[in-house]
């Protein structure tokens, strides 16, 4: 008769999202974005694109995207960090349109 080990089923679900995740850049970037880029940033600011080592990243306002263009480097140099390689080179800063300044609004 075979025994098989039994595996906690905390191992069984975490092999399970790993499979479930798409291996990409983003993805990669979404998962360590509050750590690398701080939590008061990651509560207005979210990566929601990469392309050629450019990260889009869409904030709440263009406030908050234009003070993300000022300390790019640091997010950068941080993100690059936490990846374990040299993947982003520029951070495309946006804001989310208003929804009281709508075109659909007037």
């Amino acid at each position: 008769m075979t025994h098989r080990r039994l595996r906690p089923a905390s191992e069984a679900v975490n092999n399970l999202v790993a499979g479930l995740r798409p291996a990409n850049t983003l993805d990669e970037i979404q998962v360590i974005w509050a750590a690398a880029a701080g939590e008061g940033i990651a509560a207005e600011a979210t990566p929601t694109g990469e392309v050629g080592g450019v990260l889009t990243v869409t904030c709440t306002s263009a406030v908050w995207a234009h003070e993300l263009d000022l300390l790019a480097p640091g997010i950068i140099d941080r993100v690059n960090a936490a990846l374990g390689d040299e993947r982003i080179t520029s951070l495309r800063c946006q804001s989310v349109p208003s929804r009281g300044w709508s075109r659909r609004s007037r």
